[in-house]
């Protein structure tokens, strides 16, 4: 196998690609928009909860898995169009991804936070250690939705602007 030499050149054109930066793009913006509408709407604002939102934290509005798997999606359609073999492996991908959040994610997130709760119970109740699950952060249908958009959105702009 031949490794092609590191070079400016290849480093800028992964940078330029036409799926590359529609996709990241989305992510970043949808990361920024959840940061701003936690900060807005929380009561107490944390700077260590604001910054792991804005580069780690999942859940919450938009979902920017979602909003990444369109962008990638939709870019692919308008470079290589929608009969490509590409288009239909990025299409199947964006599908596992926002069912992944809308069910698996979100169901565990549930029952970690159910059994978060009946351990603290039982703690309480028979002085034992209990140490928490970590609650998983999955999204709503409206959430995914929102994030779709913004991906599809970013990714037409990239194309026609």
């Amino acid at each position: 196998m031949v490794l092609a030499k590191f070079s400016g050149e290849v480093f800028t054109q992964f940078f330029e690609n036409p799926v590359f930066l529609p996709a990241i793009s989305s992510l970043l913006l949808a990361q920024l928009l959840k940061t701003i509408i936690y900060l807005l709407r929380a009561k107490r604002k944390n700077p260590k909860d604001t910054l792991e939102l804005l580069i780690w934290r999942t859940g919450g509005m938009p979902s920017s898995h979602s909003a990444m798997v369109a962008a990638m999606t939709v870019s692919v359609a308008f470079s290589d169009g929608i009969d490509s073999n590409l288009f239909v492996v990025t299409l199947m991908l964006t599908l596992i991804v926002i069912r992944d959040s809308l069910g698996v994610r979100r169901s565990a997130g549930n029952q970690a936070r159910v059994l978060n709760w009946l351990g603290r119970q039982i703690s309480g109740k028979l002085a034992l250690e209990y140490h928490p699950v970590k609650e998983v952060n999955g999204h709503s249908p409206l959430e995914v939705v929102v994030g779709a958009f913004l991906g599809i959105f970013i990714a037409a702009a990239f194309h026609f602007l």
